[in-house]
Order: structure tokens, then C-alpha cells, then sequence
């Protein structure tokens, strides 16, 4: 229903309890599909192949021109296309869908190089980029591949540059800090980070202050400055209560107030504090909404683990049984729960 945007009835489905004798009698196979009967074939389509193929078909990322003259209207069909794979990303993890990010991205940049335009539409492309990258560097962490986020992150904030986006901009700083400090470079995330923060996007935005704000105290924590973290959660919170509840651009969704929560207790983790981070990733669960699914594997994950690094077995064993991974696509997520399972069959 996601990916089509199609009731089940139209995708083919029959509910429970409805017999089938009153649904029409499809053609025969030779009469090929016709115009009522494309949903079906649509819904085989997506049963039969890959999820990173299936979104890259039912998105239509081919139909984005590489040649003629390229308008406004072409660019936000572009960033609708973006905006739905950012949503992807939230619901199945990246994982899957790093090709048809990588492959989009490397079709945008065809068309960016084959096609004619004017300076407003040359920025707004630029922009388009920089939002890919960004997300195509979420996308390769989920499929093990930080060495390419890192790229990809790079990319995002030369284009966002090139733009004049200073939305795109800010994300990808938050980025890059985020990349470095999973590379073990906490001093040069802390720079990255403050240096954001100073920006005038963070200033007048306060739902990316927020985001800054709560991976600021992470980094903070990693260096054990506990005065420091607990600044940053707490201008995190107070910038996230500023923001207006207009809808966020779609790679901001994800932001609410379980992830807070859940920024929050890795933090409290990084700091030795287990019960106050094992509070805080349970407050997460319980806010998130049920659509982000790659985000309840996470901190499910999460709270198993700080279960088991306080000695509660028989409560991490019953948090990992209600993790479901069957339709995420996650090795960064994958991994860690293995760990926790080799951990308890192990104890």
C-alpha cells in the first residue's frame, strides 16, 4: 500500500471472509494486461523481485530526463521521488535500497550534465543532489559501507554549497560529525558540530538545532564531558520545543520526540548511566509511530543490549524475541542483534 499507493483491493487482494466467485474472470493470457487489471500485474511485479527494484519501478527513477530542456516542474517530480525513497529509508532501512540510491544519484548527475536550463533550476537540481547524498550515505551505512557514506556525505555538502541551500548544508555537516565520530574521530565530530550549530540555518531552524543539538551531546558523552552532554540534551529538548509543527521536509520526519529520546540514551550510555539510557530507549519505543519500523528495530536492539550489559537476561531474551528484521534491510542493525544473540546463548 506504501509503495503503490493503492487500497488492497486495487493491488488484486481479497478480504478475509469475501468469495471470490462474485470478482471478474481475468482474460486470457494472451490478451495481455488491460488498464483494470495493471494493479494485479504491478502486485506480481513487486512479489517477484527485489525491494531496491521494486522501489526503483513503482518511483519510475527512469522516467527522470537526461536530455531536452529541464524545468521547475521536472525538479520537483525529482524531489518527490527523493522525498519517497527518504521514507523508504525509515520504513525498511537502507540496506536494500544503496543501489537504487547510488544508481538514481549517478542518473541525476546525467541529467544535470545533458540537460539545458536557467540559474534557478540549476540551483534547485543542485539542491535535489545534495538531498540524495545525503541519503544515500544513511542508505550505505545500513549496508555496511561507511567508507562510501563518508563520500557521500562530502558530495551532499559540495552540492549543497553549489545550491546555496543552507538547509542542505546543515544536514550535511550533522552528517559528516555523525561519520566521524562512528570513525572514532570524536574531537574533529565535536568541531564539525559546533561549527553547524553556529550556522544561520541552525539558528533560525529549530527542529535541525534540535538534531545538532542531541548528536552534540552524544559526541560529548563519547569524551565523557557529562557537564556537556547534559547541556546538549537539554538545549536539544528546549529547540525541539521551539519548533513550529508545520511538516518537516521529508529526510526531518524522522525527528520527533521518540527519536529525542532515543539520542538522549545513546548518550546516557556513551556515559556509563545504564538505567537512566535503558528509561530513555524505552520511552522511545513507546512514542515511536508505527511507520518507523527500521527505527523500532533499532533502539529494540538498543534496549536489549543495555538489558544485557546490566545482567537482565531473561528481559533482553524477551526484547529480542519481539524484534521483527524479516522485511528490514540493515546490516548495521543485523549485526548488532546477532551480537546480542550469540551473548545470551552464551550466558
Amino acid at each position: 500500500m506504501e509503495l503503490f499507493d493503492r487500497t488492497p483491493e486495487q493491488l488484486g487482494f481479497v478480504p478475509r471472509g469475501r468469495s471470490t466467485n462474485r470478482l471478474p474472470v481475468p482474460p486470457p493470457a494472451d490478451l495481455g494486461v488491460g488498464e483494470e487489471d495493471a494493479p494485479v500485474q504491478r502486485r506480481r511485479e513487486f512479489m517477484t523481485t527485489s525491494t531496491g527494484a521494486t522501489v526503483a519501478l513503482v518511483l519510475g527513477l527512469e522516467e527522470t530526463p537526461v536530455s531536452g530542456r529541464l524545468a521547475l516542474s521536472d525538479v520537483d517530480r525529482i524531489n518527490g521521488k527523493i522525498g519517497r525513497l527518504a521514507a523508504h529509508f525509515t520504513s525498511v532501512g537502507g540496506g536494500g535500497l544503496y543501489p537504487v540510491a547510488t544508481a538514481y544519484l549517478a542518473r541525476l548527475r546525467r541529467t544535470a550534465d545533458g540537460c539545458t536550463y536557467g540559474p534557478r533550476v540549476e540551483q534547485a537540481l543542485n539542491s535535489a543532489i545534495s538531498d540524495l547524498c545525503s541519503s544515500a550515505g544513511w542508505a550505505a551505512l545500513d549496508a555496511g559501507e561507511p567508507g562510501q557514506a563518508r563520500l557521500m556525505y562530502a558530495d551532499a555538502l559540495q552540492s549543497a554549497i553549489l545550491a546555496g541551500d543552507r538547509r542542505g548544508q546543515a544536514r550535511a555537516w550533522s552528517n559528516l560529525a555523525m561519520q566521524a565520530r562512528v570513525d572514532g574521530r570524536l574531537r574533529e565530530s565535536l568541531r564539525i558540530n559546533r561549527a553547524a550549530l553556529e550556522s544561520r540555518q541552525a539558528r533560525q531552524d529549530p527542529l535541525i538545532a534540535a538534531l545538532l543539538h542531541a548528536r552534540l551531546a552524544i559526541g560529548h558523552a563519547r569524551a565523557k564531558d557529562r557537564p556537556a552532554a547534559a547541556r546538549s540534551i537539554l538545549a536539544a529538548e528546549r529547540a525541539y520545543d521551539r519548533a513550529d509543527r508545520a511538516v518537516p521536509p521529508p529526510w526531518l520526519r524522522f525527528l520527533d520526540g521518540a527519536e529525542l529520546a532515543g539520542l538522549a540514551a545513546i548518550a546516557h550510555q556513551a556515559l556509563g548511566r545504564l538505567p537512566d539510557a535503558e528509561t530513555a530507549t524505552a520511552q522511545a519505543l513507546e512514542l515511536l509511530a508505527p511507520s518507523m519500523r527500521r527505527s523500532r528495530a533499532f533502539y529494540s536492539v538498543q534496549l536489549a543490549e543495555l538489558q544485557v550489559a546490566q545482567g537482565h537476561l531473561d528481559r533482553a531474551a524477551g526484547t529480542v524475541a519481539d524484534i521483527d528484521t524479516g522485511a528490514l534491510s540493515s546490516q548495521r542493525i543485523t549485526e548488532r542483534l546477532a551480537v546480542v544473540h550469540r551473548t545470551l546463548a552464551t550466558t
